[in-house]
């Protein structure tokens, strides 16, 4: 099996999603004054819900983190409530995802901790969890819920150990120990029955996690693994690294055969980790450089090229970590389809970054918000745990679609020609770090701005419409 090189003139492909583009939230829509950590631990110290935002801070004598309501933005008072149970840095933190006010942490202190916040958020320090998680003989790096089962907590300690609790017994109930070196990253498939994971000895692993046994495993001599992530039902895994020749790279693999990788890509030179996003529902992959104020974003696909580049989010602002909003947290009517949360640690201030697909909002977009996992578990604990797998339970993102006010209607009107003239110059004030994404930028670039100017003409038209008929019915009801 040969790998796939990126082609020098690339093939264009129509996409719903080529013109996305990404908006830094303003100054009233960001979280300011935050003292958030400087521990160089390669983690993301953010997550976020629909009803929180947890950001791990700088604190003396033990961890901490703090729990804000994403609704109160603006500046955080110096002495706002922390968690601050554990007995050394807070190296990574996770939300429950189908319980809002549950969160797991885990620390240089070897535990695991899960933590009840309060409804409204905390109104003293919290220092009593109301569990403690204790198995590992070393600092614990990484943790991971079950995407179906909200039961079961995975964590990776620098013990070269991963440990599966059943958080209703606090007990583990697997010891996962075929790694020879610290584990990097884990990743869920959907259903939560496969989980692949990289480590610093510069192995990719697919394992069956209840049984512990490995069913696939590469030993990447030329690709120096750093993150990976299961790529939804695809069948494929991706991995993030560093090539022999120091150049951040991403790779495609098929789950069934890690023999050869399908394809290898190189980003740039840049030395910061780069964070891969997937969203299953767009089928659109997100790669984030840590130290550096970059997002790329691809379409991905079962088909040549695979990675299909579509463009870049660029800020002067380097990104500590970022957090991401689940699904039925975005706003629908603004056709938004991701939502970072973005952590600036010289600022002190968490940054929310919408990926938007620029088109008309006055109807549910129900092409680009298909059926998606929901907030509800697809299986107990102890199915689970028996040998049953089990696909998330969906939901549909209509309900929460607010038709648009006149007032969002003349913002979308703004916001529209601003994409309009990210468009237009594009070439000059966002230029592409390779040339490979150059040629493809370039080979775009006719189509792309008819198609804006196109969709500008008839947002503009579409306005002019609503605003009349807003004329006449206030006229009518005089």
């Amino acid at each position: 099996m040969t790998v796939l090189k990126m082609s020098w003139r690339p093939t264009y492909r129509s996409s719903k999603f080529r013109n996305v583009y990404g908006k830094e939230g303003s100054r009233e829509q960001c979280f300011d004054g935050i003292p958030i950590t400087k521990n160089v631990h390669d983690s993301h110290f953010c997550a976020v819900n629909t009803k929180f935002l947890a950001i791990v801070t700088e604190s003396a004598g033990g961890g901490s983190f703090l729990i804000i309501p994403v609704n109160k933005t603006g500046r955080v008072d110096p002495h706002y409530p922390r968690v601050c149970g554990h007995q050394g840095n807070v190296l990574d933190i996770k939300w429950n995802p189908f319980m809002d006010h549950i969160i797991a942490s885990c620390s240089e202190d070897c535990s695991v901790r899960i933590w009840e916040i309060p409804e409204g958020g905390l109104r003293r320090n919290m220092t009593k969890s109301a569990m403690e998680l204790y198995g590992h003989s070393r600092r614990v790096g990484l943790i991971e819920w079950h995407p179906t089962c909200s039961g079961i907590l995975l964590s990776a300690g620098f013990d070269c150990k991963i440990l599966i609790w059943n958080t209703e017994t606090g007990e583990p109930a697997k010891i996962i120990d075929c790694h020879t070196d610290v584990v990097l990253c884990m990743s869920f498939n959907t259903d939560g029955s496969l989980l692949a994971t990289s480590s610093k000895d510069n192995r990719l692993r697919i394992i069956e996690p209840r049984s512990g046994k490995v069913l696939q495993e590469a030993d990447c001599k030329s690709h120096r693994i750093n993150r990976v992530v299961f790529l939804g039902n695809m069948k494929h895994v991706l991995t993030t690294g560093v090539s022999r020749w120091n150049t951040r790279q991403v790779t495609l693999w098929d789950q069934e055969d890690l023999s050869m990788p399908i394809i290898e890509e190189e980003i740039d030179g840049l030395s910061g980790l780069l964070f891969p996003f997937y969203d299953a529902d767009t089928h659109m992959l997100y790669l984030a450089g840590k130290g550096d104020g970059n997002i790329r974003y691809y379409e991905v696909s079962t088909e040549k090229p695979y990675l299909q580049y579509l463009m870049e989010f660029r800020s002067p602002a380097p990104q500590k970590g970022l957090g991401v909003m689940p699904k039925w947290g975005l706003s629908v009517g603004a056709c938004e389809v991701f939502r970072f949360y973005k952590l600036v640690t010289l600022k002190g201030l968490v940054e929310p970054i919408s990926m938007i697909v620029p088109r008309r909002s006055d109807s549910y977009q129900e092409d680009i918000y298909p059926m998606t996992a929901g907030s509800q578990p697809a299986l107990s604990v102890t199915e689970w745990l028996s040998g049953v797998d089990r696909g998330p339970v969906l939901m549909s993102l209509k309900v929460y679609y607010k038709q648009p006010s006149s007032t969002d209607l003349r913002t979308s009107k703004r916001e529209g020609r601003a994409v309009a003239m990210k468009g237009l110059d594009l070439l000059e004030n966002v230029p592409p770090k390779t040339e490979n994404e150059l040629l493809r930028t370039f080979y775009r670039q006719q189509d792309e701005l008819k198609r804006l100017r196109k969709e500008l003409t008839e947002r503009d038209e579409r306005i002019r419409q609503l605003e009349l008929e807003l004329h006449n019915l206030k006229n009518n009801s005089m």
